[in-house]
């Protein structure tokens, strides 16, 4: 008995949760799954399952979103971090380095900054903070672990949730399936009655 419930609990800690994200059940047996209370008509039914598959299209677009953000997120944390690590190397010279900054959209500015060991980060929410090169570069590589993790758990989601539009859809075609044959067994039925 000990071995059983140990084998569950190692099935159940298998099993990632995915943003609560439904799992979609398949419907082995079509007869018993109508049978069940709730399953009246096979139209309420598909109803139900189209409406479960929408709530899965919203949470993918929603995902999606996300993916794209931080897809975007990744790359610019990489290049403030290349940045960091050059300000870090000229920090001890004594000559300024010239660098040329945005001032609007294609419109950039030549300017010689002076060797520093402070710099200032946008946090976000119109908020910027000032850092030591050291403090913002440990930050800004948590932040780049942080959003790789993010990245990867968001792609096991989306891949999980595909398979719950899949599992879903087949559920679907099955449902109106066996009540399409329920219909033409009805239809026959009504036929051999009246002869």
């Amino acid at each position: 008995m000990a071995t059983t419930t140990e084998s569950i609990d190692a099935g159940v800690a298998g099993k990632k949760k995915h943003l609560g994200i439904p799992e979609a059940v398949f419907v082995e047996d079509v007869d018993s799954f109508m049978k069940q209370p709730g399953n009246d008509t096979a139209d309420a039914v598909l109803r139900r399952l189209d409406e479960q598959y929408q709530k899965y299209k919203y949470m993918e677009l929603n995902l999606a979103q996300k993916k794209l953000r931080l897809k975007s997120q990744i790359p610019q944390i990489k290049q403030t971090l290349e940045i960091l690590r050059h300000m870090q190397k000229k920090k001890d010279t004594t000559e300024p380095m010239e660098t040329r900054f945005l001032l609007a959209d294609n419109v950039h500015c030549k300017a010689l900054v002076p060797p520093t060991d402070k710099v200032c980060l946008w946090l976000g929410a119109n908020v910027m903070l000032e850092y030591d090169i050291d403090e913002a570069q440990s930050l800004l590589e948590k932040n780049l672990a942080t959003a790789s993790r993010n990245l990867d758990s968001l792609e096991e989601d989306l891949n999980f949730l595909r398979d719950q539009f899949t599992t879903t859809e087949v559920n679907m075609a099955r449902v109106y399936n066996w009540d399409v044959k329920r219909r033409s067994k009805d239809n026959l039925s009504k036929i051999a009655e009246k002869s």
